[in-house]
């Protein structure tokens, strides 16, 4: 019992502060930030654990958000289902596409990725309007059935929803990070020979983080899609394209919680500043030249390291006065 808490203990600590900030902020701000932050960890482990910059990532959040709008404005009315058939759409839409991308490196990666955000988008918006109805986009709030325990057409509802599958999703990255997987994973990022000689494959465990992180993506997509009952082909705009990187980033690339503090600090800053300041992306621009000035490990890294770094000034001050009291 005691280790299963350590286990879970940082998980949490943060959401319960996320649900004490739900008292003192506006419930649409921490909604969006869960969400937000679901869509950035797929972003994380990819670029954190395996060494790839995606900024096709809008792509995989339309997948999940229009699979779950076409069964809500076309087929059915329950949410759940709905969210279901998101997510089976992103891991069938990336257990394709995987094989294919997931060969590429560096550059490349990132371009193709990219150009598949772009094509996504001139799918829905052109290619297939009569279906996806173009700009106008789909609207199905009023389909959606009022559902027992927890009502995802009701914002306070949805929240806990929501922050119940973030603590899931975060205790399996936290696993997939501790795990032998893991390890494989950083270790196509730095040495793939060596991984190879121990008898790993690398296309193998790349393809299964690809499949992982971008599913996870397109989660947040079905989230999306059912909080704001519409889906239009602005959810994939290659404008957006860099924002899981960026946040990632902010936060911290590869730590676990970064993505959250990212999240809280890129929604926060864009929330206040743009009150001000029509180029608010400024502030975060700076911000984002700082830390990777001082390679300080984003704004959870930085938060992280001042920690220790007082408590060890504590413990040592500690010390010195017991040494003087003998």
């Amino acid at each position: 019992m005691l280790s299963a808490w350590r286990w879970w203990r940082g998980i949490l600590i943060a959401f319960a502060l996320v649900a004490v900030g739900r008292q003192f902020l506006p419930l649409p701000f921490i909604n969006e930030v869960l969400i937000f932050s679901i869509y950035t960890i797929g972003c994380n482990f990819l670029l954190g654990r395996v060494g790839f910059i995606s900024f096709g990532q809008p792509a995989y959040l339309a997948i999940g958000a229009y699979g779950t709008a076409f069964y809500l404005f076309y087929f059915g009315t329950n949410p759940y289902l709905a969210i279901l058939v998101g997510l089976l759409a992103g891991f069938i839409f990336a257990c394709l596409i995987g094989p294919l991308f997931i060969r590429l490196r560096s550059d490349y990666f990132a371009l193709v990725n990219l150009a598949l955000a772009v094509i996504i988008y001139y799918l829905m918006q052109k290619v297939l309007a009569d279906i996806t109805m173009g700009d106008n986009g789909l609207w199905f709030l009023a389909n959606i059935d009022s559902t027992p325990i927890l009502n995802l057409t009701n914002p306070g509802q949805f929240f806990i929803f929501a922050i119940l599958v973030a603590i899931l999703l975060w205790g399996l990255y936290k696993y997939l990070d501790d795990s032998i997987f893991g390890a494989c994973c950083l270790a196509t990022k730095t040495n793939e020979t060596k991984l190879q000689f121990l008898g790993y494959s690398n296309f193998y465990i790349r393809l299964l983080a690809f499949i992982i992180a971008n599913t996870t993506t397109a989660f947040a997509g079905c989230l999306y899609a059912v909080y704001l009952g519409s889906v239009s082909p602005e959810i994939t705009s290659q404008s957006r394209a860099a924002d899981p990187i960026i946040v990632t980033i902010l936060g911290g690339v590869g730590s676990l919680f970064g993505p959250l503090v990212g999240t809280i600090a890129y929604t926060g800053l864009r929330d206040v500043a743009s009150k001000f300041i029509g180029n608010w992306e400024l502030f975060i621009g700076v911000i984002l030249i700082i830390i990777m000035l001082t390679n300080s490990g984003g704004l959870y890294g930085g938060v992280e390291t001042w920690c220790k770094n007082m408590l060890d000034r504590r413990k040592n001050s500690m010390g010195d006065k017991t040494e003087d009291h003998c």
